[in-house]
């Protein structure tokens, strides 16, 4: 049987490489190495480790620990009470990696300990790892909010986010500082602000700022070039406070459509082009397209997309197996697509039809509308029902239910106009920018409540 093929941990060249930075500190490969040795050496027996540390660098450190270790790691796309104890049932062996005070777990937990000294003469072997070990199993929340695991071997890792470096033009020879607003545990922030720096001789910001002062001094104090990987939601934050924004060389966007105002807006503001990405929890990154410029989406090499069973279906390259998409694609070419909405996201009113992403899009362009989104309440997610009935939810000083309502009409069908329409302060969106249907269904059933 021949040798398997082996991919090292890191890709850097050289042990005083800068890996990451960390509160102004420099973190070279060297020290990395020799931290993710160190967690490595305290991890209990088990095969599994749930890495919920929020530093990012104490992320990065405790996933190459565990690889070290010949551990697999969990990375639900939540952290709820109900996914952990399914998570307690999926790997009973697990042990929480955490740097926060987290308590009332269950599973048992191994606090992230303070790192010792590394001296420069410390010796620097980078861990081979065979192409096709499983290192980590990510997690979906499943129709019926089970989470379902998807399996991830380090070779497809190491090909995906090498072509995602190609993709965004990272130069190891000029390494860029990744400076992210998502949690490195959610697939699209393991690719695209840790692994992705690993495997292209780039640095990451250990930070994970939210808001936008906070963003733009993460940017001004990033060593150049600097990269900013975000979502839309953060986007519309930043630049909707005005604040001054420091250059930066790229700017990555995912995790929701980009409108193209909102794209141009900010590849003027920061003077830089802007690339959104396009993947899932499955399939992992696929596609990119400059927002502002395009509406085609082109596909990473290898990858293909096929037509069957009424679905479109991405497969090759990275991807483990074929996955069905989630989204309505058109192909242009055997390399290009453009996405006409969300399978789940399909609205079908009185034979009229459109998607919950298209009347997000006209909510959020009237002026005066800080955030918002649409919603199809649980009691109308039949098509079939006789009467559907669409809520929204939208942050607009100043602006009352009937004014946002008129705006509304002149921008979509009154057939989908919301009813009702729920004026808040604030939206509470998760980490990634998102608003899930769980969060949605809460709020509306307080408003049910407080007009009881």
């Amino acid at each position: 049987m021949p040798p398997l093929p082996l991919l090292p941990l890191i890709s850097h060249t050289h042990a005083d490489a800068v890996v990451a930075w960390r509160n102004g500190e420099a973190i070279t490969v060297r020290r990395f190495i020799a931290d993710a040795r160190h967690i490595a050496a305290m991890l209990p027996p088990g095969r599994h480790i749930l890495n919920a540390c929020e530093d990012r660098y104490h992320f990065a450190v405790g996933f190459a620990a565990g690889i070290i270790a010949r551990r697999i790691s969990l990375l639900p796309s939540t952290y709820t009470p109900e996914t952990l104890r399914h998570l307690a049932v999926f790997a009973p062996d697990a042990t929480v990696l955490t740097d926060s005070s987290t308590t009332g777990l269950p599973l048992p937990v191994l606090h992230f300990p303070d790192l010792p000294t590394v001296a420069a003469s410390n010796p620097c072997d980078i861990p081979q790892i065979e192409a096709d070990r499983l290192v980590a199993w990510v997690f979906t929340s499943g129709s019926t909010g089970t989470p379902v695991p998807h399996r991830k071997t380090w070779g497809r890792l190491v090909i995906n986010v090498r072509a995602e470096g190609v993709a965004l033009g990272l130069d190891p020879a000029q390494p860029a500082t990744l400076v992210g607003t998502v949690p490195p545990q959610h697939m699209y922030g393991f690719e695209s602000t840790v692994l992705v720096a690993l495997q292209n001789g780039a640095a990451f910001d250990a930070g994970r700022p939210f808001y936008p002062a906070d963003i733009a001094a993460a940017l001004a104090r990033a060593t150049a070039p600097a990269v900013l990987v975000t979502t839309p939601f953060h986007l519309r934050s930043l630049l909707g406070e005005k604040v001054t924004l420091p250059p930066v060389a790229l700017v990555v966007s995912a995790t929701a459509p980009l409108p193209v105002t909102l794209a141009r807006e900010a590849e003027a503001a920061f003077g830089a082009p802007l690339l959104e990405i396009y993947g899932s929890t499955e399939t992992g990154q696929i596609a990119t397209r400059r927002s502002a410029t395009t509406e085609e989406w082109a596909l990473f090499p290898d990858i293909g997309l096929q037509t069957r069973d009424n679905a479109t279906w991405a497969s090759g390259g990275h991807i483990e197996q074929a996955v069905p998409l989630g989204d309505i694609v058109e192909q242009a070419d055997a390399r290009h697509f453009l996405l006409k909405g969300r399978n789940a996201d399909l609205v079908n009113i009185a034979g009229k039809r459109t998607s919950l992403g298209w009347l997000n899009q006209q909510l959020l362009t009237i002026p005066g509308v800080a955030d918002g989104c649409f919603h199809l309440p649980d009691d109308n997610a039949d098509d079939s029902a006789a009467i559907v009935r669409l809520t929204a939810f939208a942050v607009a000083p100043g602006m009352d239910t009937a004014a946002l309502l008129a705006a509304l009409r002149q921008r979509i069908d009154p057939i989908f106009l919301p009813r009702p329409l729920i004026l808040l302060d604030a939206l509470p969106r998760n980490a990634t920018g998102k608003m899930p249907r769980a969060t949605c269904e809460a709020l509306l059933a307080a408003r049910h409540e407080n007009r009881a």
